[in-house]
């Protein structure tokens, strides 16, 4: 099949969410068979037209036969989908070609693979081309294995990320800019080029420890956690906006957008497991639920289910009708 680009429109204002104050996303298939033009552009299309509200994208390097920590959720056993990974930023300049109304996120985006001064150059270029469409999410990854295969320090991993969203800030902000920190030497230089989003796009940030969440509270403009039972989820969301608070920051100007990754089941699972397994239905449940626990934004990944393109197209229908639907 071949994919022509059209010409676009100029961006314009989500749908109508009168049902539900919570936006809604959709990942695109950048993982695993589905992950080639056809699968990005046919999804990309039909999350439009379904009345999505955003795309994301994930950041996945390596995937090693012995890795030296494992895999964060489940078993710990990295799934195979991650052998086949697109690169994230390139695979939404794709989707914002054939799309002109989404919003395009990095869930996560890891910040700290690249230097920082290059990281800005691409963010900028695709919130620019895009129209002002983009929300950047950045963490810090989990697995050794990656920072040693691009040559970066494991250790200081935060300091890093510090200086990092120093640059990515000053870039922005600025239209001659330098920088002189402990990691990065940026010489004065005029900046030209600036994002379509005024004065930057948001910055996102995924984090789990007291230091994470503080960062959050004082550097960022919200919050990217994966979903959790949503007692511990809005625990944590109390710890940040009191943190914004005693920072002298508008707890209100955060938001949170929750990731949730499918690991779906024929039969009804207990409700004590949500959100690691269940039926559709149950995850349409829990999302309505994240909407009234404030939840900003929510948006499913069913890359890492073994579901072909045309199963995971009826399963995207079926989500967002339901959520929106209640």
């Amino acid at each position: 099949m071949t994919t022509d680009v059209p010409v676009l429109p100029h961006p314009t204002s989500g749908p109508s969410q009168e049902e539900l104050d919570m936006r809604i996303g959709l990942a695109l298939p950048t993982f695993g068979p589905g992950a080639n033009t056809d699968g990005i552009v046919a999804v990309s299309r039909s999350a439009e037209d379904l009345g999505y509200d955003s795309l994301w994208t994930g950041d996945r390097i390596l995937s090693p036969r012995n890795p030296g920590a494992p895999y964060p959720v489940g078993d710990g056993v990295m799934p195979r989908v991650y052998e086949n990974s697109l690169d994230p930023l390139v695979s939404l300049t794709l989707a914002a070609a054939h799309t002109g109304r989404v919003r395009l996120g990095t869930s996560t985006l890891n910040g700290l693979w690249q230097p920082p001064l290059m990281l800005a150059r691409s963010l900028t270029t695709l919130d620019l081309l895009s129209g002002g469409r983009l929300d950047v999410g950045l963490g810090l990854g989990w697995m050794p294995d990656e920072y040693t295969a691009v040559g970066v320090p494991w250790q200081g991993r935060g300091r890093r990320l510090d200086e990092t969203l120093d640059v990515l800030r000053g870039y922005w902000a600025n239209d001659v800019f330098s920088h002189q920190g402990p990691l990065f030497t940026v010489p004065e230089t005029v900046v030209g080029l600036k994002p379509h989003q005024r004065p930057a796009p948001p910055v996102l940030l995924a984090a789990f420890t007291q230091a994470g969440l503080r960062r959050v509270a004082r550097r960022a403009d919200g919050w990217l956690p994966v979903a959790m039972p949503l007692p511990y989820l809005t625990g944590m969301w109390a710890t940040v906006l009191a943190e914004a608070e005693d920072a002298g920051r508008d707890p209100s100007s955060l938001r949170m957008v929750l990731r949730v990754n499918p690991e779906l089941t024929a039969e009804k699972a207990d409700r004590e497991r949500l959100p690691e397994a269940g039926t559709l239905e149950q995850y349409i449940d829990y999302a309505r639920a994240a909407a009234e626990a404030g939840v900003h934004e929510l948006f499913i990944d069913f890359g890492q289910s073994p579901l072909g393109l045309d199963e995971r197209a009826d399963m995207t229908g079926r989500f967002v009708e339901g959520v929106r639907a209640g």
